[in-house]
């Protein structure tokens, strides 16, 4: 056997045993999903508002679906179910951490809206989302070209309620709270129509300047920059429109920010500031790319709320899990027994080449739980398993060009080093088909379906990996030993002999 076949064994086997004793020693494990070891199921129910001009349809709900999956998948949840049943949206998160945290992006709103500032107001005075008797009323702006109206005068502006959210319109004045951490009111702001809303938004990221921030970019042209300069141009210059000097970031009817305009013109780019944490940063970076859902949803952690969110057992998936394992157990070692019986030795390794790549194909998967939140569901591990059967036809496939090299009167020696290149070259076709479906399935499926195409594709390069860099090498290796050449029987080979034909002579 050559040096460089041998080196190429000792590393692949200090590669798979160092990475899993490191996986082990840093503690990190696969991922259970959502039927092995529970999870969080959102049912989400549109709010039954009768004033909406036209009724919520099935083209809604798609595109609330669309929007839901890209914030699960930005959250990192690998595998999410998000399907529509009727009229409501079904969502599934496997083997999520922070389940809260996931409820409260799902089915977050996150319309952004920037408007100017009329004024700051306290937290005080009535504070309510209901009108007193006596409580001053807004008047209806005049607005532009711009969409811009004049900031009213002569009002009592402590007085003023909280605007409702059914009276939180575009082109109306409005009273928006600004809230701390916990969600207390700490400012109320009297602000001018919006002309300008998240859907001229082209991205939004967390950033760090000091605090945490969320930078944005603006579409092109009027549905975006040139707008928002309109409003920067109007506020910068303390207008009869924004006298503040201020621009308010509202989201969900709640301002996160009200910074000074310190520039008439941004060049489509600008800063949400808010003294942000960095999760509440990226949270927000989050739900604003991937834009406002279509529809309100309820709020399912109300107890009143027809959305509902609930904590989901992994009894039934352990026990089928449990039930997989012993299987998988029971099968393995009728393989084991098979391949021994047919290849004697050449089994043996044959086994320890799946071994090889099941070693890494684990540290690889343990390794995604840990750091993309991949988590392995019964799919999965259905994909784990056809992988078994991948990995041994690739061993096969080698033996049997033995057997027929043989059969044509080559010498065994040379025919376990000659006949190897030959068979790489059908397995690789085989494996690389398989990856072939695998990379179309999981680009086209969702949910769980992406965890048996992912765990089908992994297996299928691991198998590569394996048959090249360890069952090559060791079949060479036995090809140097005199003890195995005199005796083929003992790595499942016949003679020369035996192979041939009656009649037949070696060439």
């Amino acid at each position: 056997m050559s040096r460089r076949s041998l080196v190429s064994l000792a590393l692949v086997v200090a590669a798979a045993a160092g990475l899993l004793a490191a996986s082990l020693a840093v503690g990190n494990r696969p991922l259970l999903g959502l039927d092995l070891k529970g999870g969080v199921e959102v049912v989400l129910v549109p709010v039954d508002d009768p004033d909406r001009p036209v009724a919520i349809g099935e083209g809604d709900l798609d595109v609330a679906v669309e929007i839901i999956r890209d914030r699960i998948d930005g959250l990192g949840v690998a595998e999410p179910d998000v399907t529509r049943q009727g009229g409501r949206v079904v969502v599934q998160l496997p083997g999520i951490s922070d389940q809260q945290r996931a409820i409260d992006i799902v089915g977050q709103t996150a319309e952004l809206r920037f408007r100017p500032v009329c004024a700051p107001l306290s937290a005080g005075g009535d504070g309510s989302e209901t009108e007193l008797p006596g409580s001053p009323e807004l008047p209806d702006p005049v607005l532009d070209d711009r969409g811009l109206a004049p900031c009213p005068t002569g009002i009592d502006l402590a007085a003023l309620p909280t605007t409702s959210s059914s009276d939180d319109l575009l082109d109306r004045f409005v009273v928006l709270p600004q809230r701390d951490d916990s969600g207390e009111v700490v400012g109320r702001y009297l602000l001018g129509p919006s002309t300008l809303t998240g859907a001229g938004l082209s991205s939004a990221e967390r950033a760090f300047t000091n605090q945490y921030v969320v930078e944005f970019n603006l579409k092109g042209g009027e549905q975006g920059a040139d707008k928002f300069d309109e409003l920067a141009a109007a506020c910068n210059q303390q207008t009869e429109f924004c006298p503040t000097a201020q621009v308010a970031i509202v989201v969900d009817g709640t301002v996160e920010s009200a910074p000074v305009v310190d520039e008439a013109r941004f060049g489509g780019s600008g800063i949400i500031t808010g003294n942000f944490s960095e999760q509440e940063a990226d949270d927000l970076a989050l739900v604003l790319r991937y834009g406002a859902l279509p529809i309100e949803f309820q709020d399912p952690t109300d107890p009143q709320s027809d959305s509902t969110s609930r904590a989901v057992s992994a009894t039934i998936g352990g026990d089928s899990l449990r039930a997989g394992v012993i299987a998988g157990i029971v099968g393995l070692a009728l393989v084991f027994l098979f391949m021994v019986s047919m290849y004697r030795l050449l089994g043996v390794v044959a086994m320890l080449s799946l071994g090889v790549s099941a070693t890494l194909l684990w540290v690889i998967v343990a390794w995604l739980g840990e750091t993309q939140d991949l988590a392995l569901t019964l799919a999965g591990v259905t994909g784990l398993i056809v992988s078994i059967g991948v990995s041994l036809d690739s061993n096969v496939v080698y033996f049997e060009h033995l057997k027929e090299d043989v059969a044509t009167g080559r010498a065994l020696r040379s025919s376990l080093e000659l006949s190897f290149p030959a068979a790489f070259r059908t397995i690789f076709r085989a494996n690389f088909a398989s990856l072939i479906a695998a990379v179309i399935l999981y680009w086209l499926s969702a949910g769980s379906v992406r965890g048996f195409a992912l765990m089908l594709g992994l297996a299928s390069v691991l198998d590569l990996v394996a048959t090249y860099f360890f069952l090559r090498p060791c079949a060479q290796l036995m090809s140097r030993s005199p003890s195995l050449m005199a005796h083929p029987h003992r790595i499942g080979l016949p003679t020369r002999e035996e192979a041939m034909p009656a009649g037949g002579s070696a060439s």
